[in-house]
């Protein structure tokens, strides 16, 4: 468990153009987190929910219609599949560096780096045989506004319901496409850069949960790519290839049963978003206000 807690995320061609336009309204709104999937030969619907992947409790919410599409579906997909024994020791992996981390840097940037883990309540030294993604992960962890003692993991309480209900448990990818993923967003330089905004990064996180406690998936898109935080290359390899590479596997699952998709909910909005990705493919994609 506290492996996952640092993991700290078009229009259609087979349905009328009345019927795009009124998707892509909806689209625009973003108001919502659970969207259902149908159409373009399914027998029966899937959803999509946009999730908020570490909350403190006073935040934590799992709404009553997104309880319900879980039930309702044969499937439960994860970005990762927490429960393969062979991803979890792959993300045990995904922590630890072959090169200490003052290896690769000059003896002042080891300095500068040493005074900016003490806002992180750690030090070099501790963390010197961590890789990126370690200190990576501080910033969602420092960001949070409780203690761990009070945090819930939106995934892990959505994975619980589902193996108490049986329901068959996948994958979107697996961990070393995610450390990929990573690597190619942020080198060590960079994500130091990063842990220099702090206080930035606190107030990010806060207008991020407003935006998730609201359900609006738009504001959560672009709050995850301000340009503080991301650039170009970053949103590239963080948002974009991921979303199309699960686009491409997320049909056969849909196929036969109707399944359940939970993801970070930056991947849903924007031009590469889950939801339009799946609109272009010819699904009817529309919001979710109640089951």
């Amino acid at each position: 468990m506290k492996n996952l807690v640092k993991l700290g995320f078009v229009a259609l061609l087979s349905v009328s153009t009345m019927t795009a336009k009124a998707q892509n309204t909806e689209i625009a709104k973003g108001n919502s987190l659970l969207w259902e999937v149908s159409g373009n030969g399914l027998s029966k619907p899937s959803y999509i929910t946009g999730t908020f992947h570490i909350l403190c409790s006073k935040d934590f919410e799992i709404k009553p219609k997104v309880l319900k599409a879980l039930e309702k579906s044969d499937n439960f997909v994860m970005e990762i599949n927490y429960t393969d024994p062979a991803e979890m020791t792959s993300l045990q992996k995904m922590f630890q560096a072959d090169k200490k981390i003052s290896d690769q840097l000059s003896p002042e940037e080891a300095k500068e780096l040493n005074t900016i883990l003490a806002n992180y309540g750690t030090d070099l030294k501790s963390v010197d045989s961590s890789s990126p993604q370690t200190l990576y992960s501080l910033l969602s962890t420092k960001a949070i506004p409780c203690p761990k003692t009070e945090i819930k993991l939106y995934e892990m309480e959505l994975l619980q319901k589902a193996i108490k209900d049986k329901k068959s448990i996948k994958g979107l990818e697996k961990v070393e496409d995610q450390m990929k993923a990573i690597n190619k967003a942020y080198d060590l330089k960079s994500t130091i850069a990063q842990l220099k905004m702090d206080k930035e990064y606190e107030i990010l996180f806060k207008q991020m949960i407003d935006a998730f406690k609201n359900e609006n998936a738009q504001s959560l898109y672009s709050l995850f790519k301000d340009e503080r935080f991301m650039n170009a290359q970053q949103e590239k390899a963080m948002l974009t290839d991921r979303n199309q590479s699960w686009v491409k596997i997320m049909p056969e699952m849909m196929k036969k049963e109707g399944s359940f998709f939970a993801v970070g909910g930056s991947h849903l909005m924007g031009e590469n978003g889950i939801i339009p990705l799946l609109q272009a493919k010819g699904y009817t994609v529309k919001p979710v206000t109640s089951l």
